[in-house]
């Protein structure tokens, strides 16, 4: 375990270290996933204040994180166990905006039916996603087992599973890093130390010196990285998938990073978050990181970045407008999904549904105020 915080651009996209060989593709293809979960965010965000959806999460200064450690995993082999902070590994792997507005206004196309809250994505292609889950820390024990479960199948897949700060106070951080050290599990636990659970701040989480230090209780090897660079995370977490994917166990990962909007769109950070400390981590932000070092490389121009940027924008707000203008799901679907064959008792509870509300020229009341 080491304290040292692994960087290889500065804030102000300056080399520190020894940048990753990666080909103009991928990179671009990162930030061009930094920039969709910025605009998604913000077309989220808008939404919620018009009262079109019920509930977002912001994703503002964490983009790193997640598209760093997206950019790691093997699209055809490996899970992903997101936090509900994570858009960036979607955009990166592929998923599209429509797809993420379809689960953020719950409608005939949202692959949960809109049985979840928004942002709990979950997909099976182009990558592996598990189902997000509101309670913090419990899809840590599930990416263990699921990376377990490969391991006896002998697939060569790893898990990553991504979480807060405030999650690892949880018991599913405890049984799924004992787990994991003591099995061996191929799986990489990647800490957002973000500074802030809700309001609670990381001083007041743990008596921890860092957060990767929890990793030597469990046999468990760990690193901390700046959470703001973009290529320092992809390294560290390469890393980690090729240690998993060799035998060598699992990971823990400390991206040290701050999140600059709310917890949630129910949330007034103003309240709680310092604002001296918000304007020191607006100096680092991830995103100008990434385009002064592509620019500076000769990756990309400035004009070709506002034409992404542009271009992103452009297609959050027809993801948005097309998601809205889909129709809700069809009653039936919540006696569905359960059962390869309904049973009678079930098909009969559907039918006398159905037709209750037929009966009464009435569909179901979707006007209630989301209740977060």
């Amino acid at each position: 375990m080491t304290d040292t915080l692994q960087q290889i651009l500065d804030p102000t996209g300056n080399k520190v270290g020894k940048p990753p060989r990666l080909s103009k593709e991928v990179l671009l293809r990162m930030h061009r996933a930094i920039v969709q979960t910025r605009h998604f965010d913000d077309r989220c965000m808008k939404l919620q204040r018009t009262g079109k959806i019920g509930f977002s999460i912001p994703n503002l200064g964490i983009e790193a994180v997640s598209v760093g450690a997206a950019a790691a995993l093997d699209a055809s082999k490996d899970w992903i166990a997101p936090s509900y902070r994570d858009f960036g590994m979607l955009f990166f792997h592929g998923v599209t905006a429509e797809s993420m507005m379809d689960t953020q206004f719950g409608n005939v196309d949202d692959n949960s039916v809109g049985r979840q809250m928004p942002v709990h994505f979950s997909y099976r292609e182009p990558i592996r996603v598990l189902s997000i889950s509101s309670p913090i820390g419990t899809h840590l024990p599930q990416a263990v087992g699921i990376s377990l479960a490969a391991k006896k199948r002998g697939e060569d897949a790893v898990s990553l599973v991504s979480f807060g700060d405030g999650g690892t106070s949880s018991l599913g951080f405890h049984s799924g890093m004992n787990f994991a050290g003591v099995l061996g599990a191929p799986t990489v636990f990647l800490c957002q130390n973000n500074q802030w659970a809700i309001s609670c701040p990381y001083d007041k989480q743990t008596g921890s010196e860092t957060i990767a230090a929890k990793g030597e209780a469990y046999g468990i090897p760990a690193v901390r990285v700046d959470g703001n660079d973009v290529l320092a995370v992809y390294k560290v977490v390469l890393n980690a998938v090729k240690r998993a994917r060799a035998g060598e166990g699992p990971t823990l990962i400390e991206a040290v990073t701050m999140r600059m909007g709310g917890h949630s769109t129910s949330d007034d950070p103003s309240r709680y978050v310092p604002k001296e400390m918000t304007e020191e981590w607006k100096t680092k932000d991830p995103r100008k990181r990434f385009e002064a070092w592509l620019i500076s490389e000769g990756h990309a121009t400035s004009e070709e970045l506002e034409i992404v940027d542009a271009d992103c924008a452009e297609e959050m707000a027809s993801a948005a407008k097309a998601a809205f203008a889909k129709s809700r799901p069809p009653l039936d679907t919540i006696f569905s999904d359960v059962y390869a064959e309904i049973p009678k008792h079930v098909a009969d509870q559907r039918d006398w549904c159905i037709g209750h509300y037929s009966s009464r020229g009435e569909g179901v009341d979707e006007k209630g105020e989301f209740p977060l």
